[in-house]
């Protein structure tokens, strides 16, 4: 038999004490927040932006905390969690535990930035197309930080690299559960939950060792998206943008239409986290969307075409 690995990654990059310290889950979005900063006032410093390098941080800045966070944390309330959010609204605040959509992000950051560019008269297809240039940063970080958080785990799997992520107990028969978890407190009793028994596996080769036999192996989703929705998806942007005379509004009209593509392709090797909508999980049937409103984004900026400040750079 393989030896799968099993997920051993805890969250926190420093814990001060039980469920508090600092994780990498907020890391990464103060990290996705920095390197698309310094990206774009690159970007406007070489012309292709409306605003100047000086309007780039107040306009980042904002535009995450309203439109990626809020978006990102409502999207995945509305999208995933509708029953839990009407149960406990306050569930809307627990930011630390994880929990965001990434289609809710695009839909947040593209609304605050529709407000910004009325607000401030410069081009709304242009700020999109320089945001949705530095946007796969942030996926790339936040799918990261997924797996560091061993959740949104993929589809079984026999592959030599497929993983084994603890998590997955929270997800099986109650009945298997009980089972296991008697199992697990056997090797030590603070094992007597699911919570203790995810949180246990780094510290416990017993444990570790144990779940390894009953586990399902799957892909290692997290990394697959992080490849797709991030690396493949910057270079095809970057390289549109730096080496292309477009003009605005066909990269965002891009992004929608290859992010979207590129989901639906991760979404294959993905568990659904949520119940599928007819035959498409939640991921595939949300970034249809994603596709019109690309094309419709293509369509507005060839009537008439305006270009970025940039014009002579092809």
């Amino acid at each position: 038999m393989l030896a799968f690995y099993v997920h051993d990654l805890s969250p926190f990059l420093i814990s001060f004490s039980e469920g508090i310290g600092l994780r990498w889950y907020g890391l990464a979005y103060i990290f996705a927040f920095l390197f698309g900063t310094l990206l774009y006032r690159h970007l406007a410093r070489r012309g292709y932006s409306d605003l100047t390098p000086d309007q780039v941080t107040d306009f980042i800045t904002w535009g995450a905390l309203l439109g990626v966070v809020v978006g990102g944390r409502l999207g995945y309330m509305l999208f995933y969690d509708l029953d839990g959010f009407l149960q406990n609204p306050l569930l809307f605040f627990r930011v630390w535990e994880g929990g965001m959509s990434s289609h809710g992000g695009i839909i947040g950051l593209a609304l605050y930035s529709l407000w910004y560019a009325r607000r401030h008269h410069v081009s709304w297809l242009n700020l999109g197309d320089n945001l949705v240039v530095v946007a796969p940063i942030g996926l790339f970080l936040g799918r990261c930080a997924n797996f560091i958080n061993g959740e949104l785990f993929g589809r079984p799997t026999t592959v030599s690299w497929a993983m084994q992520f603890p998590k997955e107990l929270a997800f099986l028969p109650p009945g298997f559960v009980v089972a296991t978890l008697q199992d697990t407190a056997a090797i030590d009793p603070k094992f007597s939950n699911v919570d203790a028994v995810v949180a246990g596996v780094s510290s416990s080769p017993a444990l570790r060792a144990y779940l390894a036999t009953i586990l399902t192996p799957r892909y290692p989703s997290q990394l697959i998206e992080a490849f797709l929705e991030g690396i493949v998806l910057f270079t095809i942007l970057w390289i549109l943008r730096t080496r292309f005379r477009l003009p605005n509004g066909i990269l965002t009209g891009t992004f929608f239409i290859a992010y979207a593509l590129l989901r639906i392709a991760g979404e294959i090797f993905r568990e659904p986290d949520a119940p599928l909508v007819g035959m498409f999980t939640r991921g595939e049937f949300f970034s249809f969307f994603l596709i019109v409103m690309g094309i419709g984004f293509i369509i507005a900026a060839m009537m008439p075409p305006r270009y970025p400040k940039a014009t002579g750079k092809n």
